[in-house]
C-alpha cells in the first residue's frame, strides 16, 4: 500500500475486486464533437457564394493555413515556374539579338549577355544572378539596354517573391501548434467538494522547463438552448467562470495545477443533477493562452503572443 502511495500519490483510489458484487460501469456514447481533442473544429461552411475569392483576396494567410506538404508543393513550384520564365526572357533577348549564332563564332561581336548561347547558358546566368553566385564568365555587356531593363525587373520581382514565400514559411514555422503537445490536460474533468464547495475540477500542466508568461485560463460551454421567444440556438457559448473576479485564472504554471469552476447560482450547472447531468448535451472547450518564455524578445514581439487550445 505504501509503495502504491509513493508512485501515484495520496489521491489514488483502491478498487477492491474479490468481492462477489459486481458494478456496471455507464456505457459512454460516441457524439459528434464541436471541437475534437486536438483543437480541430468540426464545422463546415457552404453556400456561402464567392469563398474562393475571399480566401484569395487574404493569400499569405490562406497559404500559411495550408497543410505542410502544400507549402512545400507551391513554394517549389512558385520558384521553378519563376526561374524557367526568367530564363526564357533572357534566352529571347540572346535570340532576338543574334547572340545564339554570332556570339560563340565571332570575335569582334559583342553580345548582351556574354557567354550566353543556349536555354541552358541563359538558365545558369540567370541562377547565378538571382542567387549573386557571380561565378564571372557570364556578365550583361553595356551595350544591350533591354539586358539592363530586364536585370532590373528580375531584381524587383526576385525580391517581391523570396519576401512572400520565405516570410509564409517563417510564420508557418513559428506557430505554436506543436508547443501544445506539451501542455498537458487531465483526461476527464470531476465534479467533487473543495473548501466545502460544489466545483467542476481539471488539472493542467506544462511539460516543459521554459515557462509561460502571462497564462491565462478561459472556459466556455457550448450548448443548445431556447429563447423565451422561442428562438433555438443550437451552439450557444457560455462563460464558465474560472476565477475571473479573484485572478484565479491568471496563472503561474510552473507545476500542474487544478482549475475550478464553483458550480453557484450563476453556473449554468446549478440546476442540473447527477442524472441529468449525464444524460444532457453540452461540450467544455477550456482555452489556455499565454507567452512562450523562449520567444519572448522585443525583437519578435509580433510573433510572442502564443494560443494554445485544449478540450475536456
Amino acid at each position: 500500500m505504501s509503495a502504491l502511495r509513493r508512485k501515484f500519490g495520496e489521491d489514488y483510489q483502491v478498487v477492491n475486486t474479490s468481492s462477489s458484487r459486481t458494478f456496471s460501469a455507464p456505457v459512454k456514447r460516441k457524439r459528434q464533437r464541436f471541437v475534437e481533442k486536438n483543437g480541430r473544429c468540426n464545422v463546415q461552411h457552404g453556400n456561402l457564394g464567392g469563398e474562393t475569392s475571399r480566401y484569395l483576396s487574404d493569400l499569405f494567410t490562406t497559404l500559411v493555413d495550408l497543410k505542410w506538404r502544400w507549402n512545400l508543393l507551391i513554394f517549389i513550384l512558385t520558384y521553378t515556374v519563376a526561374w524557367l520564365v526568367m530564363a526564357s526572357m533572357w534566352w529571347v533577348i540572346a535570340y532576338i539579338r543574334g547572340d545564339l549564332s554570332n556570339g560563340g563564332h565571332d570575335p569582334s561581336y559583342t553580345p548582351c549577355v556574354a557567354n550566353v548561347y543556349n536555354f541552358p547558358s541563359a538558365f545558369l546566368f540567370f541562377i547565378e544572378t538571382e542567387a549573386t553566385i557571380g561565378y564571372g564568365s557570364r556578365y550583361i555587356t553595356e551595350k544591350c539596354p533591354e539586358g539592363i531593363i530586364l536585370f532590373l525587373f528580375q531584381s524587383l520581382l526576385g525580391s517581391i517573391v523570396d519576401a512572400f514565400l520565405i516570410g509564409c514559411m517563417f510564420i508557418k514555422m513559428s506557430q505554436p501548434k506543436k508547443r501544445a503537445e506539451t501542455l498537458m490536460f487531465s483526461q476527464d474533468a470531476v465534479i467533487s467538494q473543495r473548501d466545502g464547495k460544489l466545483c467542476l475540477m481539471f488539472r493542467v500542466g506544462n511539460l516543459r522547463n521554459s515557462h509561460m508568461v502571462s497564462a491565462q485560463i478561459r472556459c466556455k460551454l457550448i450548448k443548445s438552448r431556447q429563447t423565451p421567444e422561442g428562438e433555438f440556438l443550437p451552439l450557444d457559448q457560455c462563460e464558465l467562470d474560472v476565477g475571473f473576479g479573484t485572478g484565479a485564472d491568471q496563472l503561474f504554471l510552473v507545476s500542474p495545477l487544478t482549475i475550478c469552476h464553483e458550480i453557484n447560482t450563476n453556473s449554468p450547472f446549478f440546476d442540473l443533477s447527477q442524472r441529468s447531468l449525464m444524460n444532457e448535451q453540452f461540450e467544455i472547450v477550456v482555452i489556455l493562452e499565454g507567452i512562450v518564455e523562449t520567444t519572448g524578445g522585443s525583437k519578435n514581439l509580433h510573433l510572442d503572443f502564443r494560443l494554445f487550445r485544449h478540450y475536456i
